[in-house]
């Protein structure tokens, strides 16, 4: 085997991945925090850490990196699956716009007093960082809770999606290379195509469905091929359109969702989140650890002094609103919990992060901050807000037939 071709093809960095990912599924599974399991994506991004050049000296491949690319897509397709329009829709989606409107006006506010003091270089990259919700992140969280059906579940998602689909469209409109009118028509174009895929799923549905789901239980499991066809079809096209491929697997689940909302089919979820949780999604968070230059975090007292600014500056952003606005629809510990669950950011400071950095926009000391300070929010405020929510009054049904 070539030189080039071991690099490319890094089996040993392969299977250092696929370990990590399964220590840190079992730590998940039998290290409690707060009564709570562990969140398995903090402790994938630790191993990654662990697993990169600067402790074991692993490197991340082409291979390794495409691997990591689709756990992202399908990341985003179940943060867009979890996204059923009939169930947010009205007061939840409303509130929710107007919340990351909020936060971003502050977000933008403080990133240029930051960049204004020295502080980071950008106000663009550092407020739309400051700006996400991890959604994605926070279902699996939410749903092993027994949170997600509840309605201060329903605000979240509402807050969550628009918290993460956002922030995307920043990415794809306004921190591109390329001009803001010229990616808006290729944005134009994507969704038309989008349309045009979700309407001929729903109208072939009454004779798909039935035959998805005859094979759930068959070697031939068609709904799973399908759906995995249909995130990384999508995220191609994403990609070749010079768009981010997050908009590609956020689209699918949301199609899936519509074309799945007269029927409840668990064991498709079942195994469809097998695939993504077991298999490609902690390829990401891995791969995400080991990219992450931590030299500063562990040279510099001022880069930890950032990570815990950060942290506040999650909870003033994103949390502020929640407080905020939602007064008239939920409990003072309900807002709290909102709040808290709402300051959950992870993935999309990572890509924000990765972006800026690349493009010389950030110091690799702020994107090491920035990060960090993500994912102690992702091991903290869900433990929080869901004990929060827990000792308040708990309301299933409420918003969902409104």
């Amino acid at each position: 085997m070539s030189a080039l071709a071991a690099i490319t093809l890094s089996p040993q960095t392969f299977l250092a991945i696929v370990a990590a990912s399964a220590v840190a599924g079992t730590l998940s599974a039998t290290v409690r925090i707060g009564g709570l399991g562990a969140p398995a994506v903090v402790i994938e991004l630790l191993l990654g850490v662990v697993l990169g050049p600067h402790v074991l000296g692993f490197h991340v491949s082409q291979f390794i990196q495409f691997f990591s690319d689709l756990g992202l897509g399908l990341l985003f397709y179940f943060a867009g699956y979890e996204i059923d329009l009939h169930r947010i829709s009205g007061e939840p989606l409303r509130l929710a716009l107007l919340g990351w409107a909020l936060s971003l006006v502050i977000a933008y506010a403080l990133g240029g007093l930051l960049a204004a003091a020295g502080v980071v270089i950008s106000l663009l990259y550092t407020g739309s960082a400051l700006s996400t919700t991890a959604i994605g992140t926070l279902i699996p969280i939410l749903s092993d809770a027994g949170h997600l059906r509840t309605k201060i579940g329903t605000y979240l998602l509402a807050a969550g999606a628009v918290g993460e689909f956002g922030p995307v469209l920043l990415l794809t409109l306004i921190l591109s290379a390329e001009s803001t009118v010229h990616n808006a028509l290729i944005l134009v174009a994507f969704v038309a195509i989008v349309v045009a895929v979700a309407v001929l799923a729903q109208r072939s549905s009454r004779v798909t469905l039935p035959l998805l789901e005859r094979t759930l239980e068959s070697s031939s499991q068609l709904a799973v091929r399908w759906i995995v066809v249909l995130v990384f079809a999508l995220a191609f096209l994403a990609f070749k359109l010079g768009l981010d491929l997050l908009l590609g697997g956020f689209a699918a689940g949301m199609i899936t969702r519509q074309l799945l909302k007269t029927r409840e089919l668990p064991a498709f979820e079942s195994k469809l989140s097998a695939v993504g949780f077991g298999v490609f999604v902690p390829f990401f968070f891995i791969v995400s650890g080991m990219s992450l230059d931590v030299t500063p975090l562990v040279t510099s007292a001022g880069t930890i002094g950032k990570v815990f600014l950060f942290l506040g500056l999650f909870l003033v952003v994103r949390g502020a609103p929640a407080l905020l606005l939602y007064r008239r629809v939920l409990e003072r510990r309900e807002r709290i919990a909102l709040a808290l669950l709402s300051s959950t950011q992870l993935p999309l400071v990572v890509a924000i992060t990765e972006l800026a950095t690349s493009d010389g926009h950030m110091r690799p000391s702020t994107a090491a901050a920035l990060v960090g300070a993500a994912a102690l929010s992702t091991l903290i405020f869900p433990i929080l807000g869901i004990r929060m929510s827990a000792s308040a009054p708990v309301h299933h049904t409420a918003v969902e037939e409104a």
